[in-house]
């Protein structure tokens, strides 16, 4: 028989921990070696237990989850996967846990719906099994502040007519991925960015509002039927899928709820695919870390309609090489870049075609 893959458990609950324990113990792929009452237990005796893979609560006495996690990813780095409660603010900390190295996260189980525990359990055990297959390691991203372009002295107005489009897609690792490409974005990028990140409702509001204060550029969760402006970031809210669209002589965002494509509801597809026919729009398109191949096609049919730039991160920084990876089969990158790179590269080929000022 195969050997099963450690876990850890980590929760301040006995109920809880029970229960998560349970859950991953009816697949036979794992086995729960340990589980803590908080974070600062877990690094004690993570070392001796050597987990494969953590499930860590947030709100935790002694030390909570976003130290614990901190100090994981400093001194012994494991995939870990955060359980968040259904408020705002473990939103607003779960999208920091993610920015801090954490794999994925689910929401808690209630515990009382067997519907719902049948529900997380699925869940869980699918993030499971993307996590094991992770390769957590420390990457050092020096942060000097945005890129040095030629954005920073053209002085360019953003008031002028669009031409030009910024489109991303990213699943699991996007939100470290995100920030460490759009905090190197000056606030005079001459494009929106439109960016499908695959997560539930509230978590993308957090999401910008996390983006927005640490990035030049402004960062919202897009709104139906509102027009794009250059400088800023528009992320697909949880739950809909967003397409850029051509109303009255103006670039606006519409969002649907139409069915899910490759499992998402926002899918990255939708949205690249919905650029197709915006005639006499210059389009750069980025596919970054993520499970599955949401983004490939509409990658290759976007590439094939004549965009300019077709960027995907590469598997020495990706989190999960998945949706990446099918754009490479598919032949239709352009670049193929670590993620430090990324921001660089989308500044040069918009300035590149940006129309001199007369």
């Amino acid at each position: 028989m195969a050997q099963k893959f450690r876990v850890m458990v980590v929760d301040d609950s006995a109920f809880m921990r029970k229960l998560i324990t349970d859950l991953i113990s009816e697949d036979p792929e794992f086995q729960v070696v340990y589980a803590a009452n908080n974070g600062r237990e877990a690094l004690e005796r993570i070392a001796e237990i050597q987990p494969d893979v953590i499930t860590m609560d947030i709100e935790m006495p002694e030390m909570n989850g976003l130290e614990a996690l901190k100090a994981i990813m400093q001194c012994h780095p494991v995939p870990v996967i955060m359980l968040s409660s259904y408020a705002d603010e473990a939103a607003r900390e779960t999208i920091m846990a993610l920015e801090l190295g954490a794999v994925d996260f689910i929401r808690k189980p209630s515990g009382s719906i067997s519907l719902d525990l049948y529900s997380v359990k699925n869940t869980l055990i699918e993030k499971l099994k993307i996590a094991v297959e992770t390769r957590v390691k420390s990457i050092s991203f020096e942060h000097t502040g945005v890129v040095e372009t030629k954005a920073a002295k053209a002085q360019i107005s953003l008031t002028e007519p669009i031409r030009q489009i910024v489109a991303i897609g990213t699943s699991t690792g996007g939100p470290r991925a995100l920030q460490q490409v759009l905090s190197r974005i000056p606030a005079l990028i001459p494009a929106p960015i439109l960016i499908v990140q695959h997560m539930p409702p509230k978590f993308t509001k957090s999401l910008a509002q996390r983006l927005d204060s640490s990035c030049e550029v402004h960062v919202v969760e897009a709104q139906d039927g509102e027009s794009v402006k250059a400088g800023t970031v528009y992320i697909a809210p949880g739950g809909s899928h967003m397409k850029l669209v051509r109303h009255a002589g103006e670039l606006r965002i519409q969002l649907t709820l139409e069915e899910a494509r490759n499992g998402h509801r926002p899918s990255v597809d939708v949205l690249f695919e919905s650029l197709i026919p915006l005639g006499g729009l210059i389009k750069h398109v980025v596919l970054m870390t993520g499970m599955g191949s949401d983004g490939a096609k509409g990658m290759k049919a976007l590439k094939d309609a004549g965009a300019v730039t077709t960027i995907a991160e590469s598997e020495e920084t990706a989190v999960v090489y998945g949706m990446p990876r099918s754009a490479v089969e598919l032949g239709c990158v352009t670049d193929l870049l670590p993620l430090q790179h990324i921001s660089k590269k989308i500044m040069d080929s918009v300035m590149s075609h940006q129309r001199p000022e007369p």
